[in-house]
């Protein structure tokens, strides 16, 4: 039932229609709590051996190794996210507004590209080798891995910062600097505690990238969680005691972030009607110092990775290839990663959007116990780790019924798996859509006797579809990206263009890798550019 019916008397049929919506809202969410299940159903089922391996002195190696670099890259995002969003938005700095849009960049670049480019440029013949005559150690470890993760994801505290910056009312600092308080000193009392729950929501969020990684720690050879799993996928018992521990983890932290983020929406709708923001600070003789700062961000974030990716596409595409099935010697072989890429991640996005449209209606229209449930469930598919779910789909569905089992390692499956990871995404979006559908518009429709159906059809859909379609898109976006489920679900002869990365990165291909990465590159940093910077009104 729509928000018109909510006011009027329930009559019995509208009664059914709500018991119709939570049960299928339910029954939809229950699909999302397949990984959770999944974790619990191993841990009981196996018993003391999950628990002697929980207990192992040596298993709390890869726990602890996961939460230290997880809170140390929360932490360096913090002070670089920060950093960067203080002269963007509260400086004189000039060309700011491009500046805010190339410091957001990264969030094109998976960690595994990342990892790659850094292990490109050092490799034999490139780009240290042939402009500076350096042979250097191979890149790999903790430190390796601190300092690609920040540079990769300081956008997500960056975005939120500078969003809550352009937020914040100027009378307090107006008022500090009339006193004769100095701008370090503003920022410190008074700025950066408005400003801590974007940070904290930001460094939660990285903490959970960071933990949930597998394609970086296996590139670097540092043994996190992710990477431990990975290798011990033939020993239950182990392998189900490190997902256990992987699982909690992300929970918690999804958990967290989630109180960290309401706290921020609070803020900022408190803010929104406090009169003038947008204080900025002039620089001075300090503003060559900010250019230069932010200068070197981005080019070691993302002009640095980029170059590096071109250098190694020009190279193999001049020196060419005997390889039958390169890139490099057969450039339509591009085609078929393409294809997959974007079949999967389309039927993904379609299914994601559908699947969720009726518990966005539930959440926004019929709060309670049931759409707070929904709503949980499906935020757990997204908290969790991909590599948790392709697990999760590929033990419910080898142990079904022939029919079912048959699902293994299909594209039916992989779009499952996406769908339950991603779809978060999708539903908040749609509950945005939910939020602003005017009732006068919906009562009237519902007033001229149009059924539900031809309401949701005629009127609901076509003003919701903006916010349908930028679900939709960042579950595109996301699914190009997503490395451990694809790897473990595809179906046999498909390709996509993460799994072909992967797998020319594993041989050493570094041309053929880099050409592949530039067109996933390509393709997220369109989307990017559609679905987060374009919308963003913080870097206006």
């Amino acid at each position: 039932m729509d928000g018109a019916d909510d006011g009027a008397p329930r009559t019995a049929a509208g009664d059914t229609g709500g018991r119709g919506l939570r049960v299928g809202s339910l029954a939809l969410a229950a699909v999302f709590a397949l990984p959770l299940l999944f974790l619990v159903q191993q841990s009981w089922t196996l018993g003391a051996p999950v628990v002697e391996a929980l207990t192992d002195p040596s298993n709390l190696a890869p726990l602890w190794r996961s939460l230290v670099l997880g809170a140390s890259v929360a932490l360096t995002t913090s002070v670089l996210g920060t950093a960067c969003a203080w002269l963007v938005a509260r400086t004189d700095l000039p060309g700011a507004r491009a500046w805010g849009i190339m410091l957001a960049l990264p969030l094109v670049l998976p960690s595994y590209i990342g990892a790659f480019t850094i292990q490109a440029a050092l490799a034999p013949g490139g780009l240290t080798d042939e402009v500076l005559g350096l042979s250097l150690p191979a890149v790999e470890g903790f430190w390796a891995a601190l300092a690609i993760l920040t540079l990769l994801t300081y956008p997500y505290v960056f975005l939120l910062v500078v969003a809550r910056l352009r937020q914040l009312p100027a009378n307090l600092e107006e008022s500090a600097r009339l006193l004769g308080t100095s701008p370090a000193t503003i920022f410190r009392r008074v700025v950066l505690p408005q400003v801590t729950p974007a940070i904290l929501a930001g460094a939660l969020l990285v903490f959970l990238y960071a933990v949930s990684d597998f394609g970086l720690p296996q590139l670097l050879r540092y043994d996190t969680l992710t990477r431990v799993i990975f290798g011990n996928l033939l020993d239950r018992p182990v392998s189900s005691a490190f997902a256990l521990q992987l699982g909690v983890l992300a929970l918690l932290t999804a958990a967290l972030e989630r109180a960290a983020t309401s706290r921020l929406r609070g803020l900022d709708r408190q803010s929104s009607v406090r009169g003038r923001t947008g204080l900025r600070w002039a620089m001075g003789r300090r503003r060559p110092l900010g250019l230069l700062f932010v200068a070197g961000v981005t080019t070691a974030a993302l002009v640095g990775p980029l170059v590096v990716l071109v250098y190694w596409a020009v190279r193999g595409l001049s020196a060419g290839s005997t390889r039958a099935s390169s890139v490099l010697s057969d450039p339509s072989q591009l085609l078929s990663p393409l294809l997959g890429s974007a079949t999967a991640g389309i039927l993904a996005a379609v299914v994601a959007a559908v699947v969720v449209l009726p518990i966005a209606f539930l959440t926004v229209r019929r709060r309670g116990r049931a759409a707070d449930t929904a709503n949980g469930l499906v935020i757990t598919g997204f908290a969790l780790p991909g590599l948790i779910i392709a697990l999760s789909l590929s033990f419910f569905v080898l142990r079904g019924p022939s029919v079912v089992a048959a699902l293994y390692q299909t594209l039916p499956l992989l779009v499952i798996a996406y769908v339950v990871h991603f779809g978060a995404q999708s539903l908040r979006a749609s509950q945005v859509g939910v939020e602003a559908l005017p009732d006068s518009v919906v009562e009237a429709a519902r007033t001229l006797g149009a059924g539900r159906f031809r309401r949701l059809v005629r009127v609901e859909l076509p003003m919701m579809l903006p916010s349908v379609l930028a679900g939709g898109g960042l579950v595109l976006l996301s699914t190009l990206k997503e490395l451990p489920a694809t790897l473990l679900l595809s179906p046999p002869g498909f390709r996509a263009l993460a799994t072909d990365v992967w797998a020319a990165t594993q041989d050493a291909f570094w041309a053929e890798a880099s050409i592949v990465a530039l067109v996933l590159v390509l393709l997220s940093g369109v989307l990017t550019w559609l679905l987060v910077l374009r919308r963003t009104d913080a870097l206006a």
